[in-house]
């Protein structure tokens, strides 16, 4: 158990990404599916409702259980946010290009062009928010 316990302190912060990053991801497939698959909405319309509600639950978790921000103030706070939805509106992006290359263009399953751009923006998004979002500098 000391071993657990000490693998994880030393790899905390790459093991609370992973964990909640792993929440995000089933909640995306799961809206993305609703959307596209039940609701029968156009998959890059499906895709841009799916990463709004995402984006608000990955901001709240990850600013803080995965990288403690320390940032105070609401106009700190703003523009952090405001940074995280602009790192994300590049991540939706490629992931549109994506759905679109391999759904419009290939003819592969929505889901699984939706699981492979799920992939390319979850690393994206960790080295975004590690390195420009959540930098952990203590704003006053």
């Amino acid at each position: 158990m000391d071993l657990i316990i000490k693998i994880y302190r030393k790899h905390k912060e790459a093991i609370d990404y992973l964990f909640w990053g792993g929440i995000a991801f089933f909640l995306s497939m799961i809206l993305f599916y609703l959307f596209a698959n039940v609701m029968n909405i156009y998959e890059q319309v499906a895709n841009i409702l799916t990463w709004v509600i995402c984006v608000i639950f990955t901001y709240l978790t990850n600013r803080s259980f995965v990288f403690a921000s320390k940032v105070k103030g609401f106009k700190n706070i703003f523009n952090e946010f405001k940074n995280f939805v602009t790192a994300r509106l590049l991540t939706l992006v490629m992931e549109n290009a994506i759905l679109f290359v391999m759904i419009d263009l290939l003819a592969i399953n929505n889901m699984i062009s939706k699981l492979v751009g799920q992939f390319v923006v979850i690393v994206s998004n960790y080295f975004l928010s590690k390195l420009w979002i959540f930098k952990n500098k203590e704003k006053k």
